[in-house]
């Protein structure tokens, strides 16, 4: 077997599920998990009923490519969102199977492991960053996304050194888990030093379309590349889902976008690794990239449920004020998230995530830190997802609120 099998750390669930193990939470309570990322909002209906009227394409093969008419409907969706003079669907856009899959298979394709390959990725982060890293011979170099830098990675502190063998820069905006946006002002900074230290910048955007406030979308790394006049998008590629935007976590819909000079390698990649969208997937994501009205209406019920999880939790735990995403960032009292996590379990029948679990020691990307800062920046905190509908998350509240309350 492949020795960086060996390589891998544990998945945050498993270890979550090993500090659970020989709990027993009250019976009288029913659980409710707070800890994976995965909408419960009912599924975008249009797209379901295109799926099910293209059902008769399972017999065909689908092309690597995709059907013009999607890469169309996913390259006039991009334009309007984030502003765009244009974006080409035949030399600019790729559908792929989530971003999850199309991350970790880009990793594998693009970086050359014959020179240093280091890749630079948020803490905390997605863990599939890690692992693809890891599984391409590459090494993760953290860049940690502390309160005092309102959770967003501190570019400024990276030395010139590495940014040299840096091959491929990983960007989460909005944050997974911290919920901070990337300013347009700081994708342009990072474009420049793309430039001039020649690596890409990959943009996990998945969460790009669950926002709080109408009338602040977060930026794309696409549309800083537009008000730069780059409109080839050198170095530049973004990754979008309908998970999270249409509620369609098990439809594996999404899209790579950007620079053509990686698209078309990316897309050689994948004809061999043989991961094709079927048919009616395609034409069911048609229907959904080219609908906003229940996109709306999806953010209002999350708003809706952040203001009221908010005003039961801000009394008692400490956390940013969320821009974008489902997740929430406390601080837990005592500063253990894992005994925090384990206690609450026991006591409320409610699952969070410890946030250590989602993030590594500053020394762990091989850097000697001066200022002795290697603690893991995800410990103390807890991530909430709040997927779920609004009863049971506000009741799933209620009960965080109650056992920290006790425990005061």
């Amino acid at each position: 077997m492949n020795p960086d099998l060996d390589a891998l750390k544990p998945y945050p669930f498993e270890k979550l599920a090993a500090l659970k193990a020989g709990v027993t939470p009250p019976e009288g309570l029913a659980h409710i998990p707070l800890t994976i990322g995965e909408p419960q909002h009912a599924p975008f209906a249009a797209a379901l009923e295109t799926l099910q009227a293209h059902q008769l394409d399972f017999a065909r093969y689908p092309a690597t490519a995709g059907i013009p008419e999607l890469r169309r409907a996913i390259a006039d969706w991009s334009t309007r969102r984030f502003g765009l003079a244009g974006l080409d669907p035949e030399r600019q856009v790729l559908p792929v199977n989530g971003t999850r899959e199309a991350i970790f298979a880009f990793v594998q394709a693009a970086l050359d492991r014959s020179r240093p390959a280091r890749v630079a990725v948020p803490n905390p982060f997605y863990q599939i960053y890690e692992g693809a890293t890891l599984l391409a011979g590459g090494q993760p170099h953290y860049l940690d996304c502390r309160a005092e830098n309102g959770f967003r990675p501190d570019f400024d502190a990276v030395p010139s050194e590495v940014w040299r063998e840096v091959q491929i820069l990983f960007l989460c905006s909005p944050g997974n888990p911290t919920g901070a946006v990337t300013p347009r002002a700081e994708f342009e900074k990072l474009i420049a030093l793309a430039d001039e230290h020649d690596f890409i910048i990959a943009s996990d955007e998945c969460y790009s379309e669950l926002y709080l406030d109408e009338n602040a979308p977060p930026p794309g790394l696409l549309e800083a590349c537009a008000a730069l006049g780059r409109h080839d998008y050198r170095r530049c590629l973004v990754f979008h889902s309908l998970s999270k935007r249409s509620n369609l976590p098990g439809l594996r819909s999404g899209f790579v976008a950007g620079d053509a000079g990686l698209i078309a390698p990316f897309k050689r990649y994948r004809t061999y690794h043989g991961c094709a969208m079927s048919l009616p997937l395609q034409y069911a994501s048609i229907t959904a990239w080219n609908d906003e009205a229940h996109v709306h209406a999806n953010r209002d019920a999350y708003r809706e449920k952040f203001a009221a999880v908010a005003e039961i939790l801000a009394p008692v735990l400490e956390f940013p004020a969320p821009e974008a995403s489902f997740y929430l960032w406390p601080a837990v009292p005592g500063g253990d998230d894992e005994a925090f996590t384990r206690a609450l379990f026991a006591a409320e029948h409610v699952s969070v995530l410890p946030g250590s679990y989602m993030g590594r020691p500053a020394a762990d990307s091989g850097m000697n830190r001066a200022d002795g800062r290697g603690v893991n920046p995800g410990t103390g905190r807890i991530r909430l997802a709040l997927v779920a509908e609004l009863e049971p998350t506000v009741e799933a509240a209620h009960r965080i609120r109650r056992f920290i309350e006790r425990r005061a």
